[in-house]
């Protein structure tokens, strides 16, 4: 297969309890992310064969996920309430396949455009902190 259609991708937000309950986050038009980079650790020496710096990989960063929304206060507002948690919340990214990136990460940015010719947007952005989990679809 040469591609999936990427229509039908939820992002799914944690509410904290116990068992946790996961509720999709309502007109997503775009996702982005997790954006995963891992640092190198230079251990080039003297003798370094055939004069080739070496590098060894060092810590791994799952970076962040990006949405774009089309905003309704009603649906978001509970998101720029997550502004306040101190603590990361939960989220899982499940794409149409039944692929699923559980992660948990803080909200850093939530912010709206309002043009006078076309609709209220959202972009939101969250900073995933630890090992985000990859679990295969169908």
């Amino acid at each position: 297969m040469a591609g999936l259609d990427g229509r039908g991708t939820a992002l799914l937000r944690g509410d904290g309890g116990t068992p946790e309950t996961f509720s999709a986050i309502a007109n997503v038009t775009s996702v982005e992310g997790p954006g995963m980079e891992r640092e190198t650790i230079d251990v080039t020496a003297h003798d370094s064969p055939d004069g080739w710096m070496e590098f060894v990989g060092g810590l791994k960063d799952a970076g962040e996920v990006e949405l774009e929304l089309n905003y309704d206060p009603s649906e978001h507002d509970v998101l720029v309430a997550d502004m306040d948690d101190e603590e990361p919340r939960h989220y899982q990214l499940v794409f149409p396949d039944g692929t699923t990136w559980s992660f948990a990460a803080i909200l850093t940015e939530f912010s709206v455009e309002a043009p006078y010719d076309d609709k209220l947007t959202a972009n939101v952005t969250y900073k995933v902190t630890g090992r985000p989990v990859l679990d295969g679809g169908s």
